[in-house]
């Protein structure tokens, strides 16, 4: 499994270990990565996805999982979460077709 965020796109990064000396070595930063679930109110199910501490607090700080998808790119979401974005648009604009009927 990738060390990738599924929401946010936060990836593995890479850069130097420096020393006292100023001798380089590379090393690899890794994304904080946790799995966490995650409720969608228009679907009303919970979705257990591999997400970065970023991401979540973005996610709670938005209003929830459908806000934060629907803003979201597409570009940067993995395949679940588009798939999760794609049946909450689905839902809410049969809600809406509902209402206006």
């Amino acid at each position: 499994m990738a060390r990738r965020c599924e929401i946010s796109g936060k990836d593995v990064m890479t850069g130097n270990n420096v020393s006292h000396a100023n001798n380089r070595s590379r090393r690899r930063f890794l994304p904080n990565l946790c799995v966490i679930s995650l409720l969608s109110d228009t679907l009303g199910e919970t979705f257990q996805l591999r997400i970065c501490a970023h991401a979540l607090r973005s996610v709670e700080h938005r209003g929830g999982l459908d806000a934060y998808l629907l803003k979201a790119s597409t570009d940067q979401l993995s395949v679940k979460a588009r798939r999760i974005k794609a049946s909450i648009k689905r839902q809410q604009a049969a809600a809406a077709a509902a209402v206006a009927a």
